[in-house]
């Protein structure tokens, strides 16, 4: 009979192992001395080190609750992105974990499906950028300067942020509704890459703003998970980073000097309209505009707190401003109506070649068997 053990690579096992044990909250330590091992050898086994011996991969799946089918079958998916989220510590609330869950549901959904399809998701981030001593605000800068460049954007606007994490930079993209207090998620995992969950119920260039904001932990702390939310001070050298990569990424220093220049055609006051405009070019929410020609000295400090002491700069102002339609039109303000494009994508094509029964995609996927279908039909009419 064939020895189980053999049938998986052991770096793979030794990973799998260690999501294994993670996943019962047990340290490595805890779990060597209940499975009658050093801890040295433990750390060999999950790093794929040392191979495992049939008798201590029984100890140690006894000790996780899980069987060896689950372990060693080769279609397995293997995702938990929760304990690195647990590392964070008290920031981490029942509102929190189910977020956690989402993103982590999405995630396995996803590399289960591309495995089925024979599919292969490549990567294009660009390596790890580590925080340097002295201002990091000014390293994010540079770095989305770089990264811009690097991505041929050049000094224009940024159309589609969502296309691009996902269709350049070959991230994990996703939204659906959450708490509001929450903005969004970033966890990054060797084996499937940075994964970011993004809040649908807040307006459009809130999104995009929060996206890129989590595609600035993926460039210089990608190590360490995110979570986005309305109550957290922006005290922590990672938090300031990623905090100054999302405006710098989407409003180029220069060029958002240059437009203002075009659009106030002279005039000594930065107005309304102005705004209005910059924000619509950039694709940004207007008060991250007037922050960020704050934060470059092209508008004194303090602007938009005085625009939001008269009055603000409302949906109907705009809509003076741009045309019609604008202040009423709700999918234009919470567009793109997406939750997981490209896992959708992958399920009707799993559902099209008979890969998978709608039962199985609407489990997977977290739908209705009438949701199911229609991705079914969809396929069938592509």
């Amino acid at each position: 009979m064939n020895n189980p053990v053999h049938s998986i690579d052991a770096t793979q096992l030794g990973h799998r192992l260690k999501l294994a044990r993670e996943q019962t909250d047990m340290t490595q330590a805890i779990a060597a001395t209940k499975a009658d091992l050093s801890r040295t050898t433990l750390v060999a086994i999950e790093q794929g080190k040392r191979p495992v011996k049939e008798g201590e991969l029984i100890n140690l799946t006894d000790l996780y609750g899980i069987t060896l089918n689950q372990l060693l079958r080769r279609e397995a998916v293997h995702v938990d992105l929760v304990p690195r989220f647990r590392k964070m510590g008290d920031n981490i609330d029942d509102t929190f974990e189910v977020a956690i869950k989402t993103l982590n549901d999405f995630v396995a959904a996803e590399v289960e499906l591309e495995r089925i399809l024979g599919v292969e998701r490549v990567s294009s981030l660009p390596p790890e950028r580590p925080l340097l001593p002295g201002d990091v605000r000014k390293q994010a800068e540079i770095d989305a300067h770089e990264l811009r460049q690097r991505l041929g954007l050049g000094q224009g606007p940024i159309r589609n942020a969502f296309a691009l994490l996902e269709l350049d930079l070959g991230m994990r993209v996703y939204t659906h509704p959450l708490k509001n207090n929450i903005s969004g998620l970033f966890a990054h995992d060797d084996n499937v890459g940075s994964c970011i969950l993004i809040n649908s119920n807040h307006r459009y260039e809130r999104q995009v703003q929060t996206a890129v904001h989590e595609l600035g932990h993926s460039v210089g702390t990608r190590r360490r998970p995110d979570v986005c939310h309305d109550a957290f001070e922006h005290n922590s050298r990672e938090e300031r980073y990623a905090t100054a990569f999302g405006p710098a990424f989407l409003m180029p220093a220069h060029s958002l000097a240059q437009k203002l220049q075009e659009n106030r055609a002279g005039s000594a006051r930065l107005t309304r309209r102005h705004v209005i405009i910059l924000a619509e070019y950039f694709g940004v929410s207007r008060e991250a505009l007037v922050r960020r020609l704050e934060e470059l000295e092209l508008a004194p400090d303090g602007t938009w707190d005085w625009f939001a002491r008269n009055g603000g700069i409302t949906d109907v102002q705009a809509a003076e401003v741009l045309g019609g339609g604008t202040a009423n039109d709700t999918t234009a303000q919470y567009r793109p109506l997406r939750s997981v494009v490209r896992l959708e994508t992958l399920a009707a094509q799993a559902l099209e070649r008979d890969l998978m029964s709608e039962g199985q995609i609407a489990t997977l996927l977290k739908i209705d068997r009438f949701k199911a279908r229609r991705l079914r039909m969809e396929g069938e009419d592509s």
